[in-house]
């Protein structure tokens, strides 16, 4: 150990060690980079902007200079704060204490370090970066003429490009990875780049941050767990059917659809937090659809397909294996979109064997879809199917990396801090093993989901839609529904999620928890964490229904609990997998959810 002239302690690196380290990141990255060349020549080079950000921005630029009276305004205004941030600098400097010219916005956590408050220059760095980043951002909302998609991808593209750009993901600006450059003689620095290296050749040179120690999870033994069976498959879907905990169960089995852009052990991360353990325990006989991981072979499986050989098959195997023909159903995101088409379906074909229907987080209407909009325009959906028709399937990482932007300062560039910088392993945590655990979608299905509903907007629309020949209009389905959104959902914004208030015609409870598109739904009682709002009345507008809703302490399970064993009372003797006419395939959590795409 050594120290520098201000006393700090510093270790000196091994030179052995490190010229070992060094050869073997040489090796491993001229294998990488060998093995991206050859891609790309075995490949045809895709667009140069397959995102089609230029043009939002080539226009925003011509509306700026056509007023540039409101740019100048703008550049003085951040001046003006620029220089009072330097006066404020020079009188901490002299031992003065002013107040900040700029501060993070609270929950902002990349600024948590104390040097960021305690050190003048990191302290002047981040107002810095903040001003810049409020300043970009400012000039980028208030382009008039903008047409509303242009705005929001504009917007968008804005923050990831001020959020990469933060002092926080550089070496030499962040004080944490300093003191621990200093601290480790540069080792941070080495196990940073191993740890890149290992990404880069998990990702088979495309960059898959690695968000969890994924070692310390196998499906089937430490996550998705619950006691059960596979008692029925097909191409698409196995049906799982719970081991009842309790000796009486309600007549009404309940089959829970997830969405098939994850797999369903969201709802089954461990015994504390899984939603299907806590189901049986309330007296449910529970079946979960568990989607296959789809590949080329099924390139051909249309979104009448996922309805046809999901709910409707799972609903014919249910009542094999029971003798029960009504059931409860939940829907979660896409989930509960599949499911009200198919209770629209339902109707229009006379079958009423769903008897009540719970909608998690789930949109319908997709106006106001929120920022996974910015992802769906012509130039974009285009190139997606043009990979899509070359390989069948949409790639599950891409599709993540999405979702991950949406909250890019928690989901990539904390972990490219803490992995590359800080040298670190990530935390061992399920929920971002299973956010990691990716799906495929079908080439057929996924360009009919999003042209159709996120472009187009025809699901709102009666019979402009059509399933297996049957036009498919929200306003059939009449029967009792809870509709559970949550506050901060980046995926399915609550506002949207509300407006199946107004389209579907029978009772209703739209309940609203707080916190996130996952966070919020699962959220188990014992936990006592997020609060949730209640409110009886349906008014149009959902600003009006938060304006009269109640705030209630803790989970919605329980409310949901309530509501849905008041529809039918009735209870019959526990049911076990493989009494009835369907015998067990294999254990739960089943085959399907293992398979994987990395």
């Amino acid at each position: 150990m050594a120290e520098d002239k201000a006393g700090q302690a510093f270790k000196m690196p091994d030179p052995t060690l490190l010229s070992r380290n060094m050869a073997d990141i040489a090796s491993r990255s001229q294998r990488i980079v060998m093995e991206f060349l050859k891609r790309q020549s075995d490949a045809r080079m895709p667009g140069f902007d397959p995102l089609n950000i230029g043009s939002a921005f080539l226009e925003m630029t011509a509306r700026m200079m056509a007023n540039p009276a409101k740019l100048v305004q703008a550049q003085m205004s951040f001046w003006q704060d620029y220089m009072l941030l330097w006066q404020n600098t020079a009188r901490r400097l002299m031992g003065d204490s002013p107040d900040p010219v700029v501060a993070p916005p609270p929950g902002d956590r990349r600024f948590k370090h104390e040097d960021w408050h305690e050190n003048e220059i990191f302290d002047f760095i981040k107002q810095s970066y903040l001003l810049s980043a409020r300043y970009v951002q400012n000039v980028v909302k208030d382009v008039d003429g903008l047409d509303d998609k242009t705005a929001q991808k504009l917007d968008f593209y804005a923050r990831q490009f001020v959020d990469a750009l933060a002092p926080t993901n550089f070496l030499l600006t962040n004080p944490e990875v300093l003191r621990r450059t200093v601290e480790t003689g540069g080792e941070n620095l080495v196990r940073g780049l191993n740890n890149l290296l290992a990404d880069l050749e998990r990702g088979k040179g495309k960059l898959h941050i690695k968000m969890t120690d994924y070692e310390a999870f196998k499906v089937g033994e430490n996550i998705a767990t619950t006691p059960g069976a596979v008692v029925y498959q097909n191409d698409l879907i196995q049906l799982i059917q719970y081991n009842p905990t309790t000796d009486k169960v309600l007549k009404r089995p309940l089959l829970i659809m997830p969405p098939w852009i994850n797999k369903f052990y969201i709802l089954d991360l461990r015994p504390k937090n899984s939603f299907i353990r806590w189901a049986v325990a309330q007296g449910h006989t529970v079946f979960v659809i568990s989607w296959v991981n789809p590949d080329e072979k099924l390139a051909e499986k249309t979104f009448a397909d996922y309805m046809l050989e999901g709910p409707l098959a799972a609903l014919d195997a249910i009542e094999q294996a029971t003798g029960e023909r009504e059931v409860n159903a939940i829907g979660y995101c896409i989930g509960g979109t599949l499911l009200a088409c198919t209770l629209s379906y339902m109707a229009a074909k006379g079958d009423d064997r769903i008897k009540s229907a719970t909608f998690l987080t789930t949109m319908v209407d997709f106006e106001e879809a929120g920022e996974l909009s910015v992802f769906i325009d012509e130039e974009q959906l285009k190139a997606m199917e043009e990979t899509m028709a070359k390989r069948g399937y949409h790639e599950g990482h891409e599709m993540a990396v999405t979702f991950n932007m949406l909250r890019a300062n928690d989901l990539i560039w904390s972990f490219v801090v803490n992995n590359y910088l800080l040298g670190q392993e990530p935390f061992p945590f399920d929920l971002l093993y299973w956010n990691s655990d990716s799906t495929r979608m079908p080439a057929a299905m996924h360009s009919f989901y999003l042209r159709n509903m996120y472009q187009q907007n025809l699901l709102v629309q009666p019979g402009r839609i059509e399933l297996d020949g049957v036009p498919i209009d929200l306003r059939r389905i009449k029967l009792p529904a809870y509709l559970l959104s949550t506050r901060e959902d980046h995926i399915a914004p609550w506002k949207s999620t509300y407006r199946a208030t107004q389209i579907y015609q029978g009772k209703m409870r739209f309940v609203l928890a707080a916190s996130g598109h996952i966070a919020g739904v699962v959220n188990p009682p014992d936990a006592g964490k997020y609060s949730h709002w209640v409110n009886t009345d349906l008014p149009a507008e959902p600003d009006a229904w938060l304006v009269g809703a109640t705030e209630l302490a803790g989970s919605w399970w329980p409310d949901w609990q309530r509501w849905v064993a008041s529809l039918s009372k009735a209870k019959v003797d526990a049911r076990h997998p493989g009494d009835g006419k369907l015998k067990v395939i294999e254990p739960a959590p089943g085959s399907y959810v293992k398979v994987t795409t990395q």
